[in-house]
């Protein structure tokens, strides 16, 4: 390199752009004729949101639906499952919060939303 020592940074900078991006590839040969590059360039980043949007987006609000619809369905005598792995038998329910007998004669308050699990009658004796 030692074309580059008489060189300032910037003018470095610039060689070094010249180098990595062929400017005769980014220019149109037409001149004006750039309508169909803006299109394909903007082709790429619409599939991508659509291609996230039903693999990310959309699994994602529906596992949030059925969460809420399982949460709301509570009662009290349901057997239930929390985040943190605790089995327990529902014993009252409130609007943001319920208790929980993991034991007999021991409760546990406890945060509707940490409830991840429906579970079926008799799950928690079994265990």
């Amino acid at each position: 390199m030692p074309g580059f020592a008489r060189l300032s940074m910037p003018q470095v900078l610039v060689k070094l752009m010249d180098f990595l991006i062929n400017t005769a590839a980014a220019q149109s040969p037409l001149g004006g004729g750039g309508g169909q590059g803006v299109l394909s360039a903007l082709m790429l980043p619409a599939l991508l949101l659509v291609v996230f949007y039903f693999l990310l987006i959309r699994p994602q609000n529906k596992r949030a639906k059925e969460q809420r619809e399982m949460l709301a369905k509570i009662a009290a005598g349901d057997e239930v499952a929390t985040t943190g792995g605790i089995l327990g038998k529902v014993v009252e329910v409130g609007e943001q919060f319920l208790t929980l007998e993991i034991a007999n004669g021991v409760q546990i308050k406890l945060q509707k939303f940490q409830v991840s699990l429906l579970l079926p009658k008799g799950t928690v004796k079994n265990a």
